[in-house]
């Protein structure tokens, strides 16, 4: 595992730029305005790659994933962003349903494997991960988990496991269920988390509580443990991971995601950014930046990360678990929200 600080990400990003990945900095006097949902870590580490290639200048726009795809609605025609940078599918699936993401150059995205883009072709993967269980290994033993995600939602786990219902990907996993083992059975696991287990505030809070001993287990994505172990050292965690596999819906597998506007009055420089994104030197500086998984063949991580072809996911799309109003029907029918 080799750990990557938050004080190293923007030399890391600068380091591994390519600048002959954008012949004769065409765009350098532009700039390009990027409404950013994702963690500022990966954003900001392909940001400066990007700048330091193409002389471009990047002005950033944080925010909630959900609300920044909200705002955009709202603005229209008007909208100064140029590409949206999304924590997860369900905002650039809104975007595109309404036709205001532009369609994605043919040639980026013959970079990243067909299952990491959008069936329409609006929008892209930039960095997949995996649900997970973090459990502390002080409190229970890895045979003595669950074989499902189904089974953390009864008596037997109460007040033994966190979840985040705030969540997007905590949605994508429900809308999993649902998929996979129909309604009833996606409302009673919602409803038995509800009873057996307890809300945290945010993904890293439940890592970070099964590492104080806390709480036993936590439904979370991957790469927050190696946020947690980047803090206070891999050698000194007591929370391990758990990967279902099997096809289970507790084994998805998920992206976060980009897209350029259709309102974009810059859409070459909008496609150019997407183009580096999924390109080996952003996605190089991407995955330097947080322990995700690349997009882009042939390029790896610094991390050490479980290989994504040993995960057995379930069979599903990003399409599939992308429909945040159907996650938050059922959360709300399950008292949830």
């Amino acid at each position: 595992m080799k750990p990557l600080h938050r004080r190293d990400v923007l030399r890391a990003g600068v380091a591994l730029a390519a600048p002959a990945l954008l012949p004769a900095r065409a765009f350098a006097a532009e700039t390009l305005v990027l409404y950013n949902g994702q963690h500022a870590e990966p954003a900001t580490a392909v940001v400066h790659a990007f700048m330091a290639a193409t002389g471009v200048t990047v002005a950033i726009r944080k925010g909630g994933s959900a609300q920044l795809a909200n705002q955009i609605v709202e603005e229209g025609a008007r909208s100064p962003a140029d590409v949206f940078f999304s924590e997860e599918t369900a905002p650039v699936t809104t975007l595109a349903a309404r036709k205001l993401l532009a369609p994605v150059d043919k040639a980026t995205l013959d970079q990243i494997p067909a299952r990491y883009a959008a069936n329409d072709g609006r929008w892209i993967g930039v960095t997949a991960r995996c649900r997970v269980v973090a459990y502390d290994k002080q409190a229970v033993k890895a045979e003595e988990l669950p074989a499902s995600v189904l089974d953390f939602a009864t008596p037997a786990f109460k007040d033994r496991v966190a979840y985040v219902p705030t969540s997007g990907e905590f949605q994508s996993q429900s809308l999993a269920i649902l998929r996979l083992k129909g309604r009833d059975a996606a409302l009673g696991w919602l409803k038995g988390l509800k009873e057996n287990g307890r809300v945290y505030n945010g993904n890293v809070a439940a890592v970070q509580a099964v590492q104080r001993g806390e709480i036993a287990t936590a439904l979370v994505n991957s790469y927050y443990w190696y946020a947690v172990a980047d803090e206070i050292g891999p050698e000194n965690m007591r929370c391990e991971l758990h990967y279902l596999g099997k096809k289970d819906p507790g084994a998805l597998v998920t992206l976060s995601a980009a897209g350029a506007l259709a309102s974009s009055k810059k859409p070459e420089l909008a496609q150019r950014f997407l183009a580096f994104m999924t390109g080996d030197a952003g996605q190089k500086a991407i995955v330097e930046a947080v322990a995700e998984y690349p997009v882009r063949p042939g390029v790896a991580s610094p991390y050490d990360l479980k290989p994504l072809d040993q995960l057995d996911p379930p069979d599903l799309t990003p399409d599939d678990v992308s429909d945040a109003v159907e996650a938050l029907s059922l959360q709300r029918e399950a008292g949830l929200a």
